[in-house]
């Protein structure tokens, strides 16, 4: 299975012209969104707290966390993002993608939008 990227805006709220645009991982299996610290510091986003994130391996990690505008697709989402190492590929969580109505499709790898926005969870069968 191949991997998906999307070039991404990450702006700041309080001064939405302070943005840094990158090519992101899309990754269903992560949450939150990930930048690394040194683009979140250039456009004036700091640290709002912090959570405890399990990685792939199943080790636990502290990391510090924001808020901003995510930016793909024509779409505006605010959420939650990550300050990664320096040198950490930039990803974006599932919250953002399900929130402006996007998923991936998993013949193809390719983002597609949702005829509507999920408000809730579909039963299974």
């Amino acid at each position: 299975m191949g991997a998906t990227h999307i070039t991404v805006t990450i702006r700041n709220p309080a001064m939405p012209r302070r943005s840094w645009e990158g090519l992101f991982l899309v990754d269903t299996g992560a949450i939150d969104s990930l930048v690394p610290r040194t683009h979140l510091k250039d456009i004036g986003l700091k640290p709002k707290g912090q959570r405890i994130y399990e990685l792939a391996d199943g080790s636990e990690v502290r990391m510090d966390i924001t808020t901003a505008d995510i930016e793909f697709m024509g779409e505006v989402v605010g959420g939650t993002i990550i300050f990664g190492d320096k040198d950490t590929e930039p990803i974006l969580g599932v919250t953002a993608l399900e929130s402006v109505g996007i998923e991936v499709d998993p013949r193809n790898q390719r983002l597609k939008r949702m005829p509507t926005t999920r408000l809730k969870l579909l039963k299974k069968a």
